[in-house]
């Protein structure tokens, strides 16, 4: 079986990472309770760092490292509240986008999968 690594590398490259996040950021933009979260003049800066952070921890790229250093994933997410609501509207958000973007069902289950656990890692409410 395939890694989400090389699945992502072979059905998504980092062109489809980038369509998948542009999708997600048109919902959040709109979304009542993870919305107002984002810095209101900086939506460019937050979707290129999610785009940047994916494209390193899926496809090996290091240009998130170059530009911010070590994700500390928690402690960038410290200031909002995060609980399992939160939580799970960015996981449906997400879903959403790959849906939106038409990621094959077997690696959509895969990155599902991977974004629960990272958006569950960033709670830090209830």
């Amino acid at each position: 079986m395939e890694t989400l690594e090389v699945k992502v590398a072979r059905e998504l490259g980092a062109e489809g990472i980038a369509t998948m996040v542009a999708a997600f950021y048109q919902k959040v933009r709109t979304d009542d309770l993870i919305g107002p979260m984002y810095p209101e003049g900086d939506w460019e800066g937050s979707e290129e760092r999610l785009r940047d952070f994916l494209k390193f921890r899926l496809l090996g790229d290091p240009t998130y490292t170059f530009k911010r250093g070590h994700p500390r994933l928690r402690m960038r997410h410290a200031g909002f509240s995060i609980g399992e609501t939160e939580r799970d509207r960015w996981v449906a958000l997400m879903s959403a986008a790959m849906v939106e973007t038409e990621v094959p069902d077997e690696l959509r289950a895969m990155l599902e999968a991977f974004f629960f656990q990272v958006a569950d890692f960033m709670r830090n409410e209830g």
